[in-house]
């Protein structure tokens, strides 16, 4: 098989730990006979560099154009002073919105390997914890109408939280179907008790129940998941919530896994393209020093090939070589504690060995 795949490389360390995903894709597409041909587009600080603008009409159109994307980050104190509209995030918002991506799948998962990097205590984490994050992607607060205003006190600033809906709908349902493929338990996390959102939210996911009987919904309030997370992770399998309430939340699992340099994420729409990207930031201050941890990338590649391109014998082999690179010791700065570690490239090599 034949597939076309956008990279957006992006700032920062993006150019480094795409270009290991690249690699370890390459050999996977040598064992199992496949073809994956990679087309790079700007996007982002390098973008508005470049061309002016974070998110240029060539990049929209070569990622539509694609079977799917991987992206690594954008952003870094060069650009923090561009107004918001101008900034590299906005591209990420724009990217997303062309291609209907409303779904963002973000899996926690405590490796038995890095159980001693959990900042949680070691009998919270014991029997380890697997969740997956479903995240609305394209609507709430995030994309809602926001202004400036002169108010009681002076100058003062909105933006609205909104949902409709089909918005709500279409989410429940990829979380639904999620459960059902994995232990059954969906947890939809809102702020009902105060948010006229969050009651439609909470409504809407309840009537589609009888369509899922194997799957047991409950209902958790963001303040007390937030709390949840770090009592007693184990309790989550699947995970379903608003734009911004699974923006943090998910950084939130992400550190009680040991480090955010481990997790990958697929943000889908109504097709197979996705866009395939570590949910860490552009870490400028590591950038081109080769020492980034480039795993969490990896992994979004072994997405990539699960969710776009159903090639699930190939996703595994790429989690099961991480999975042994862990196991045998090797370990990245982030992870070292000030002992040994592997380079980028090295561990890269390591994941490429197992495969």
């Amino acid at each position: 098989m034949n597939y076309n795949i956008a990279l957006l490389k992006g700032d920062g360390i993006g150019p480094e730990i795409v270009d290991s995903a690249v690699r370890v894709l390459e050999k996977i597409g040598e064992k199992y006979g496949h073809v994956f041909n990679f087309t790079p587009y700007l996007i982002g600080g390098i973008a508005i560099d470049s061309c002016g603008e974070p998110l240029p009409k060539a990049t929209v159109e070569g990622c539509l154009a694609s079977d799917s994307v991987l992206l690594g980050a954008v952003g870094g104190p060069k650009w923090d002073t561009l107004p918001g509209n101008q900034r590299p995030e906005k591209a990420l918002l724009g990217i997303r919105s062309a291609m209907g991506l409303f779904t963002n799948l973000r899996p926690a998962k405590l490796y038995p390997a890095l159980k001693g990097d959990c900042p949680l205590r070691e009998d919270i984490v014991a029997n380890g914890f697997d969740i997956m994050i479903v995240r609305e992607l394209t609507g709430g607060i995030y994309f809602g109408e926001r202004g400036m205003r002169q108010g009681k006190y002076g100058e003062e600033a909105y933006d609205t939280e909104c949902y409709s809906r089909m918005e709500i709908e279409r989410i429940a349902k990829v979380a639904y179907e999620t459960a059902q493929k994995r232990n059954g338990k969906l947890t939809s996390i809102d702020k009902a008790n105060v948010l006229e959102s969050s009651r439609l939210w909470r409504k809407v996911v309840h009537e589609l129940e009888a369509s899922y009987p194997n799957v047991e919904c409950v209902d958790m309030l963001v303040d007390n998941a937030a709390m949840q997370l770090v009592r007693n992770p184990a309790q989550f399998d699947v995970i379903v919530t608003s734009n911004m309430f699974g923006d943090i939340l998910s950084d939130e699992a992400s550190q009680i896994t040991g480090s955010i340099g481990m997790l990958p994420s697929a943000s889908l729409g109504d097709n197979t393209r996705g866009l395939y990207e570590p949910i860490h930031g552009s870490a400028p201050d590591i950038a081109g020093m080769n020492i980034a941890n480039p795993i969490a990338t990896i992994l979004s590649g072994a997405m990539m090939l699960l969710y776009s391109f159903n090639l699930k014998e190939e996703s595994e082999a790429i989690v099961n070589a991480v999975d042994k690179v862990l196991e045998a010791g090797f370990r990245t700065k982030d992870l070292a504690h000030g002992g040994e570690y592997l380079t980028t490239t090295e561990i890269t090599d390591k994941i490429i060995e197992n495969i």
